[in-house]
Order: C-alpha cells, then structure tokens, then sequence
C-alpha cells in the first residue's frame, strides 16, 4: 500500500469509524509514520479540542453563577443539591483551569455574557422577575471559583 492510499484509507476511517480513526493515528504517530497522517482531519480535530474545553468551562461557569444567585435570591429554597453542584462545576472548573492555565484570560473574557447566561435561567427557574437579579455580576470570577465562597442572601 502506498503512502497516499494509507492517507486515504484513514481519512475515509474518519467518517467511517471515529474511534477507530483516533486509535489508527494514535498508532501511526507511535510508529513515527508521518507520512502516513491524515493531516486534514487530525487538524480539525485539534482545533476541536480546544473550541471543547472553552465551551466546557463557559458550561461549568454558568452553572456556578445560576447556584450562587438562586441561592442569593432565594435563600428560603437553598439546598444541599445547590451547594454539591456549586462544589462540582467549580471543581471542574479550577481543575481545567489547573490543566490549562491559558484558560483563565478566556474566563475573564466571557464572565460577564456567562452571568447573563446564568441571570436569564436563574429568572427561568425562579420564576423570579429578571430585575431582581443584578445587571452586573455581584459576584466576582475569584468567588465563583472559590469552593467555600457562599452569597449572603439578598435582603
């Protein structure tokens, strides 16, 4: 086999047979065939990987800015489920954030679409009017990663 039909026989793997294409280049790259990669897709791939862990952490953040404002706003429904699920994504959080450090820019820079986010489904799931969470954040994006960091409730 050629190394243009090992080319082509991989990239049609890639439509066939995700799993399978990813453990074939795996092997290729350990087996120092160079050649033999499919190029085209391994980039898309890598480039997808990377668009992952943005959404992944805007994900998380939205979650961990939804709890702490419902659990500002409604103190009277607060719950140990609110708390484990703030202690989780922020674990998720920081844990990504420890893996890749060039994240925390990225965090900076969407905090506040991802409290507008969390603003919109905290009025959804409260059924609380819009203004009575803040435009602004009232939290910071130090707090919302903060495991022990619990809002005072609003008077």
């Amino acid at each position: 086999m050629t190394v243009s039909q090992s080319k082509n026989e991989t990239a049609n793997l890639y439509d066939r047979d995700y799993y399978l294409w990813t453990e074939e280049i795996a092997k290729i790259l350990r087996q120092g065939r160079f050649a033999d990669l499919d190029v085209k897709n391994l980039l898309l791939e890598i480039e997808e990987m990377g668009k992952r862990e943005k959404r992944a952490v805007e994900s998380n953040l939205v979650v961990v800015l939804l709890h702490l404002l419902k659990y500002k706003y409604q103190p009277e429904k607060r719950s140990g489920s609110w708390e484990g699920s703030m202690r989780e994504h922020r674990r998720r959080l920081n844990r990504e954030l420890d893996d890749s450090p060039s994240l925390r820019p990225y965090l900076e820079t969407i905090f506040d679409s991802c409290y507008q986010n969390a603003r919109e489904q905290a009025k959804d799931e409260t059924r609380l009017p819009v203004e009575t969470f803040p435009v602004n954040s009232p939290f910071t994006l130090e707090e919302s990663l903060n495991p022990d960091f619990l809002p005072e409730a609003e008077d």
